[in-house]
Order: C-alpha cells, then structure tokens, then sequence
C-alpha cells in the first residue's frame, strides 16, 4: 500500500491555532467544510482560501493545529483539496482528528520547504519521503502504523469501517 500527493508548498509558520484555520466566529454561522472553506486560514491571510488549487500541500513548522479539538479544522482543509499536512510536529488531538477524517499529517522537518515548491510525498508501509522537486532534496518523515495507513487510504475512519466493518486484526 502506497499513497502518493503530488502539489505545491503553502508555507505557514509555527503554533497555527485551529483558531487561525477557520475562526470560531465562522464556526457560529456553519459547520458545513464546504462553506468554511472559503474562509481558511483568513485570519492568517485573507486572500489564502482564494489562492487555493486542489492538490496543494501546507506546509508548517511546530505544533500545527493546536487549540480546539473541533474536527472541522481538518476537514476544512480537506474541502479545499488539500490531502496533507507538513509539520515539524501537530498537536495530538489534531493530528488524530486529521487521521480519523482522511487529512494525512505528515510530521517531518519543513525548514527548508519554500511557499511554491513542488512537493512529492510518498507514504508507504514503515517510511514517508517528502521529495522536494524544486531544490532536488529529500526528507524523511514520520512513518504511520498499518491500520493507520488503512484509514488514510480508505479516506478516513468512518469510510474504514463501511469498507471492513471494523478493526482488522
């Protein structure tokens, strides 16, 4: 089982609060992705969301998604066609939210990752390469445990169970 994303690097910094990914404000009016999409990471740059294209990559440095547990800071980002989180580490609740609904947090170093670089990300049984094609440099990333790979292939935890009825063993 191998999962491959190709895009271009959006580039954040480090700390991005769920706050910042969608604001708690937007969250009054809806919960629905599709519609809190347009308002991604506004309070960050309010032109983001609209400089989008499907297959983009964020990129960010430590302790993304940090604040709030509400799934839809992940699933926002999913709405906008985006598969992948690069972060230098996530917050634990995010990083599980991301997992259970089919967003991929890739944990890595980012530091040389540029806003417009292309990216490849290969995720495979034991080992993550993120190839950065603009500057020809590879870098390793955290590995993901069977299951979780499974979930992530499946396109979340909810789609994994439809398809196998539960855990495998």
């Amino acid at each position: 089982m191998q999962i491959r994303i190709e895009g271009r690097a959006r580039v954040l910094g480090d700390d991005v609060n769920t706050d910042y990914i969608v604001s708690s404000s937007r969250k009054k009016e809806s919960l629905d992705p599709e519609v809190l999409k347009n308002y991604l990471l506004e309070s960050v740059d309010r032109a983001f969301a609209d400089s989008i294209r499907a297959g983009d990559v964020i990129v960010a440095g430590k302790n993304f998604g940090c604040g709030s547990a509400m799934e839809v800071a992940a699933t926002v980002i999913l709405a906008a066609g985006i598969r992948a989180v690069l972060a230098k580490s996530f917050a634990r609740t995010y990083y599980r939210n991301a997992v259970n609904n089919g967003l991929i947090p890739v944990e890595c170093a980012t530091a040389g990752i540029e806003e417009g670089d292309r990216l490849l990300v290969v995720i495979g049984a034991g080992r993550t390469e993120v190839r950065n094609e603009t500057k020809g440099a590879t870098i390793s990333g955290g590995s993901f445990p069977r299951v979780m790979l499974e979930i992530l292939e499946a396109g979340g935890l909810v789609p994994y169970i439809r398809r196998y009825g539960g855990f495998r063993g």
